[in-house]
């Protein structure tokens, strides 16, 4: 039994204690007592606590704090407010130790998706997650059409969507509430952000939501609508996505796009947009045209602020992004990690080729971004197009190893050597930088690159692998692993709800820096070959990280 009592009043005219402890007989309860039901309560569970007010003129306050308090179950909800938090009260998220990933998400967050069919809410749930997921924010989407094709038999028609068909309009009920409770679940253990991708097109079916992600869970609830009213937009939707979903599988081609806009137009029937006037207490955005226009209404805290900065800024725009390391430096040729060599001769050939090679692909307003550091500047030194420097795009920093060797590393600072393959991506050099400090540091790039047309960026290793996780919606496990060869393009092909990938090898040897993640303990101080060559012979055949990407070839003219 743990009872706290401080002394009122405070001066020698004070007349404070409302309560006392005797060492021969213990701890006394205050003078305004509770009943002794509650007292008896208190001490059964464990639990009694008893304040009293140390400062005059608080009367209303001390008499408050004069209660017991009880377990959560027992204390009223009037005198548990008025209490200060303790860590029974509060849930507390300790600073993470080394190791983990920082947790920056206090209060768990539902993102509801608003609009009818073929308006982009599934691109915008999985690019959110992918986005979430990369900043260190656990992040799901559950689909609402996932729960209804297990449901249900194999799709028949749209008049499963007629708003008449009481049947139908049961079961997808009973789907919203099913998802909402896998939701919560998730949620409870150790989820941060939801995403509930559904149509949630009626004020009815908003209220429910939010009765239980708020009222009931008390999480944060922030709905994001997608309307679309362009033609154009819808018809691409509808080609790109829609047809070849799993509801049209044994539907040809018209038969899909027939049912289809037949199914949009049984949801126009019932669709309610979210009004300013009737649902001013909900915080939303809304997009138009998949970014023409937003408007944003009572967004609070950082999580929601950085989810609408972030739509603000993608666009559905058809382009290409290309990334290359810069070429083979002297660094590179001597096992150095870091520093600001320039090329080897074989990295200024690479140059020349890159330059060729955009050249004939003739990109239509291509930009080109590098780092601050010499070797990329002078791998781009021939490519004809605009470019931006950004000292964002440096190579981790790796503070006191840098301009070492792995092998001196590991015979100088055999612990940090050790360290390092043990966890890769929260693994901090001293003096220097981690993989997670890295992706802070590139946040501010991937948002200007999702808003740019065709980029090619030049950088480095770890610098591309946190790009590549991105795009790829990779973990943090997989990220520091991620194969990134010198003297070779990684062409990326933003479409519907992913990133097509290919890899281009120009035929210029160079040295392979990759170090291959070690599989136990036993392999951490035989994990790397910093000098094993990293090109195909001759232009013969090779594979490349595992991609599903395609792979080609150039004659080996050098």
């Amino acid at each position: 039994m743990d009872v706290i009592v401080s002394a009122g009043g405070g001066g020698a005219g004070g007349s404070g204690a409302t309560g006392s402890s005797n060492p021969a007989t213990g701890p006394s309860l205050p003078a305004t007592a509770p009943t002794a039901s509650a007292v008896a309560a208190a001490i059964a569970s464990r639990s009694l606590r008893v304040r009293t007010s140390s400062q005059s003129g608080g009367k209303q306050y001390g008499e408050a704090l004069s209660e017991i308090q009880l377990c959560p179950s027992v204390m009223s909800e009037g005198t548990r407010k008025m209490l200060p938090p303790t860590t029974e009260t509060i849930q507390t998220k300790p600073f993470p130790i080394r190791g983990e990933r920082a947790n920056y998400v206090n209060s768990p967050h539902v993102i509801a998706m608003v609009g009818l069919p073929a308006r982009g809410k599934t691109y915008i749930s999985k690019k959110l997650s992918r986005y979430l997921n990369w900043i260190g924010i656990n992040t799901k989407v559950f689909n609402l059409g996932e729960y209804r094709r297990h449901a249900t038999d194999a799709y028949r028609s749209h008049e499963f969507f007629r708003p008449d068909n009481e049947e139908a309009m049961a079961i997808r009920q009973h789907c919203a509430e099913l998802a909402l409770e896998d939701v919560c679940n998730w949620l409870e253990n150790g989820g941060e952000v939801a995403v509930f991708d559904a149509t949630n097109s009626t004020r009815d079916r908003r209220q429910m939501i939010r009765e239980i992600v708020v009222k009931k869970m008390g999480y944060k609830l922030f709905f994001v609508e997608s309307v679309c009213d362009d033609p154009s937009i819808i018809e691409q939707n509808i080609m790109e996505v829609k047809v070849s979903s799993p509801d049209y599988r044994n539907m040809n081609m018209d038969e899909a796009l027939s049912d289809f806009r037949l199914r949009i137009e049984h949801y126009q029937e019932r669709y309610e947009p979210l009004s300013e006037e009737l649902e001013k207490d909900l915080s939303y955005m809304k997009i138009y045209n998949t970014g023409e226009k937003v408007v944003v209404h009572k967004h609070e805290g950082h999580i929601q602020s950085r989810i609408v900065y972030y739509l603000m800024n993608i666009h559905i725009t058809p382009r290409t992004i290309y990334l290359t390391r810069h070429g083979e430096s002297e660094h590179n040729l001597q096992g150095l990690i870091g520093g600001d060599s320039n090329l080897s001769e074989r990295g200024r050939r690479y140059a020349q080729a890159l330059a060729k090679y955009i050249d004939e692909q003739q990109i239509e307003g291509l930009r080109v971004w590098t780092s601050w550091l010499k070797r990329t500047i002078q791998t781009v030194a021939d490519v004809n197009a605009p470019q931006e420097r950004w000292k964002a795009l440096n190579e981790i920093d790796a503070g006191i190893c840098e301009e070492m060797t792995y092998e001196d590393i590991q015979l100088r600072f055999p612990e940090e050597f050790k360290a390092r393959d043990q966890n890769k991506f929260a693994y901090r050099y001293p003096r220097g930088e981690s993989y997670e400090d890295l992706v802070v540091r590139l946040e501010p790039v991937m948002m200007e690159l999702e808003r740019q047309g065709n980029v090619l960026v030049v950088s480095h290793q770890a610098v591309l692998r946190c790009v590549l996780a991105y795009f790829l919606d990779k973990s943090a496990d997989e990220l520091p692993y991620l194969k990134v060869p010198l003297h070779t393009i990684i062409k990326l092909t933003p479409v519907a709800y992913g990133c097509k990938v290919e890899h281009i090898m120009l035929p210029i040897h160079a040295v392979d820096t990759h170090r291959a993640k070690p599989e136990s303990e036993l392999d951490l101080d035989d994990s790397f070959d910093s000098t094993a060559g990293g090109s195909p012979p001759n232009g013969k055949q090779i594979i490349l990280n595992g991609s599903n990407g395609e792979c080609r070839f150039f004659p080996n003219n050098s």
